[in-house]
């Protein structure tokens, strides 16, 4: 589906409401207006599948990324130093977490994971601002599906000398992610299992 101007037309709701429930609900219409398709797929993981989420067509849109913003934040704990996330699908994530976060006077920094160490100047994997050592980081993931990126992430993370115990997707496709952040000692959240999302998808198609 293209950009909605109905949608935009409402943005104002999407801006002053502060009811998280509301605004919920509102993110999941929103995948499946403009995330969710339905088809003969090869995921990133290299399985096939009969659907496919497109998770930066809501966390770039502008009234998704307000709601993953705030809807994630709500999420963090207290004591949460910054948010990070494997380069690309996190990156509008932990930037719009970051910027919700300067808003509710708790500004919590973003940090975005290299694929591939930096070719030149530093050679780094993590680009963002440097923290002290044991700082307690979260990492976001917008669609979970073995949990294996998120993962790299949590693993650069800890090489880097920081605390990681916490992963937080959009959306779970129930296939073996949450098992395996079980397995490496993380706490596991999501916003929508993939059975909320198609289950959605059909009451309004």
């Amino acid at each position: 589906m293209t950009y909605s101007t109905e949608i935009l037309n409402q943005s104002n709701i999407w801006a002053t409401t502060a009811d998280l429930t509301t605004l919920r609900h509102n993110l999941l219409d929103l995948f499946c207006q403009l995330a969710y398709k339905e088809g003969d797929f090869v995921l990133s993981s290299g399985q096939r599948s009969s659907y496919y989420i497109n998770g930066k067509q809501v966390t770039l849109h502008p009234q998704g990324a307000l709601a993953v913003g705030r809807l994630l934040f709500s999420l963090l704990p207290e004591d949460t130093q910054a948010v990070a996330g494997l380069t690309l699908g996190a990156d509008p994530m932990v930037t719009a977490v970051s910027v919700v976060s300067v808003y509710e006077n708790r500004p919590i920094p973003a940090l975005i994971i290299r694929k591939e160490a930096k070719g030149h100047g530093t050679k780094a994997y993590i680009e963002g601002p440097t923290l002290p050592e044991g700082a307690k980081v979260v990492v976001l993931e917008d669609v979970v599906t073995t949990g294996q990126s998120a993962l790299k992430a949590v693993e650069r993370l800890r090489d880097a000398g920081y605390s990681v115990t916490q992963v937080i997707s959009l959306i779970d496709r129930l296939q073996g992610g949450a098992e395996l952040y079980q397995t490496s000692e993380l706490q596991f959240q999501t916003l929508f299992s993939i059975t909320d999302l198609q289950e959605r998808y059909r009451q309004i198609n």
